[in-house]
């Protein structure tokens, strides 16, 4: 990984700190690129971002900007010379903290802010948004259907209705505006649709997404409820598909991105034989869990342009167990 292969240009990556962020920020400079990435201001406690400047080529490729959506003109200096921007950058906020309006609001403004920094550099080739599968599958037609794919769109104001959904909510339409955003102003935009995204990280907490993933191993009886049924990705997958679909020339609009749909009983099989070591509860402590249908995802579309996944349910496990253990969280 010399100077040689460095020369690929730069990418921004919002949200570097977050779990996608920083293994996109990772993968990167593995790849060699030299990566812009922005964090939060925290003026209260000064984080530590080592996590970031300790990795293999960011002393000469990273560099780290301060930005913040609710003033998304402080992300432009970062986007300067780029070449391409992963916007990855969203408050996961699954238990409705803040209101939807206000949620909303930061965001697609924070996002329009950004694809336009984007523009006005200039030198950006293409804007790869970090959408959600929480964007296409809660939609009337999924739920009575046994694949899902990039044609359907979550029903916003179902989701609304049935109450409890403002991430589903926040990524679908800002998904769309920035597709939207992207046609009217000639700007390439496409979108990657994870799964739950899991595996090892390399930030101080262990990430939300990869918690619920691990609900069976730390014998988390709320969140079993989430893997009634339910698709995983692993961390690099996701990563690598960014950074193909940034690399491949006709990618177009929405990209699905999962690669194992699994139920509770099946992970429980799995997870028991291949850690006896931890506590697993029994399918008992689900059974009164009403049923949830969630439809299986299709990956046709990314699988098409050349991309294969590399990793399966034991990587994603096997690396989550092994990241926990070393902030002895196992």
């Amino acid at each position: 990984m010399g100077g040689n292969n460095s020369n690929k240009g730069r990418i921004c990556v919002t949200g570097g700190t977050g779990y996608l962020g920083s293994w996109m920020v990772k993968r990167l400079l593995q790849d060699g690129y030299s990566v812009n990435t922005t964090i939060r201001d925290n003026p209260d406690n000064k984080r530590d971002i080592s996590f970031l400047t300790n990795l293999p080529g960011a002393s000469e490729r990273l560099q780290i900007f301060h930005a913040d959506l609710d003033h998304p003109d402080t992300f432009a200096a970062s986007i300067h010379g780029c070449t391409g921007l992963f916007h990855v950058a969203q408050p996961l906020d699954f238990e409705d903290k803040e209101s939807e309006e206000t949620k909303v609001k930061r965001i697609t403004n924070g996002t329009l802010g950004i694809l336009q920094a984007c523009l006005e550099a200039k030198t950006v080739k293409r804007v790869v948004y970090t959408s959600s599968v929480a964007a296409a599958a809660a939609s009337q037609e999924a739920a009575g259907s046994e694949l899902v794919d990039e044609s359907f769109w979550t029903d916003v104001d179902r989701v609304r209705r049935l109450g409890r959904g403002s991430y589903k909510v926040t990524k679908a339409l800002t998904e769309r505006l920035a597709l939207d955003f992207g046609e009217k102003n000639g700007l390439d935009v496409v979108c990657v649709l994870p799964g739950w995204v899991h595996g090892p990280f390399i930030g101080p907490r262990c990430p939300e997404s990869v918690c619920i993933c691990m609900a069976l191993i730390f014998g988390d009886k709320k969140n079993c409820e989430r893997l009634m049924r339910t698709c995983l990705v692993h961390v690099d997958d996701v990563a690598r598909a960014h950074i193909h679909l940034f690399e491949y020339p006709n990618a177009k609009g929405r990209y699905i991105c999962s690669s194992n749909d699994i139920t509770i009983d099946e992970l429980h099989q799995l997870l028991s034989a291949r850690y006896p070591q931890f506590q697993i509860p029994s399918p008992d402590s689900w059974k009164e869990i009403p049923p949830v249908s969630f439809p299986g995802l299709s990956s046709k579309k990314l699988l098409e342009t050349g991309f294969k996944f590399e990793n399966g349910l034991e990587e994603m496990f096997d690396g989550a167990i092994k990241s926990c253990k070393e902030i002895r969280l196992l």
